[in-house]
């Protein structure tokens, strides 16, 4: 009886390849079938991270995921797609799941980890998040000494935002998109707004970074955050 496959679960950072774990890299040459997410009718990001890493031998699945509100929908094609994982783990092949920036970071290999994780070894290899990166990117420290990090999806409401983020020190909010005009009206209301520096497609060629105040509302992708410090200076004393 053929022995099941591993599925490993890779985190391949936030879009630039350079920042792909060795260990991510070593586990994705060696499968034999490579998976990953895209939205419906569209190209998958996560796989353009590693094109240049895939060879011709690799079978790919591509597990289609519809761009609906409607979380239903989402979870019947991860159903679907962890079928079609499933069958080539019982037929002994390991599977290299790919997912942007980190698995278990707002990822949505999670999805498919809950529908397999029980019937098959599964392997998490963590990656670079694009809060890690867009850190980076600005020069700018998230948290030091007894700071707190929140993190915060942009889709909350506009008063369960500001009652997470009045105490907060360091401040991360994801997922801006359409919700960004709500997010700088909350930051406002708290004093926050001249703190706070916008980051899109952080690591990219295409990398843009500007002051929040300066954002066009209109042109806000999905992959873009904005993070604050409560101190200009995070490094420094709070007497200074």
């Amino acid at each position: 009886m053929t022995a099941p496959g591993t599925l490993y679960g890779l985190g391949l950072g936030p879009g630039d390849p350079e920042l792909i774990t060795l260990k991510a890299l070593r586990l994705l040459r060696a499968a034999p079938v490579v998976a990953y997410p895209a939205p419906t009718g569209g190209a998958s990001f996560a796989r353009s991270i590693v094109s240049e890493f895939l060879s011709a031998g690799q079978l790919e699945l591509r597990v289609d995921v519809p761009m609906n509100p409607d979380p239903q929908f989402a979870l019947k094609a991860y159903e679907v797609g962890a079928a079609a994982i499933a069958e080539h783990l019982v037929a002994g092949r390991d599977v290299a799941l790919l997912c942007q920036g980190d698995p278990f970071f707002y990822g949505s290999f999670m999805y498919l980890f809950g529908l397999l994780a029980s019937r098959f070894r599964i392997e998490v290899v963590p990656g670079v998040s694009s809060v890690m990166a867009a850190a980076a990117a600005t020069g700018v420290p998230l948290v030091c000494r007894d700071d707190v990090m929140t993190v915060v999806p942009a889709t909350l409401s506009s008063d369960e935002l500001e009652k997470r983020l009045e105490s907060a020190s360091g401040i991360a909010i994801l997922k801006l998109g359409r919700h960004f005009s709500k997010v700088r009206d909350v930051l406002d209301n708290l004093g926050l707004l001249e703190r706070a520096r916008y980051v899109e497609r952080a690591s990219l060629p295409e990398q843009r970074m500007l002051p929040v105040r300066d954002v066009d509302p209109a042109s806000v992708p999905y992959f873009s955050m904005i993070l604050v410090h409560r101190r200009q200076d995070p490094w420094a004393s709070e007497e200074t």
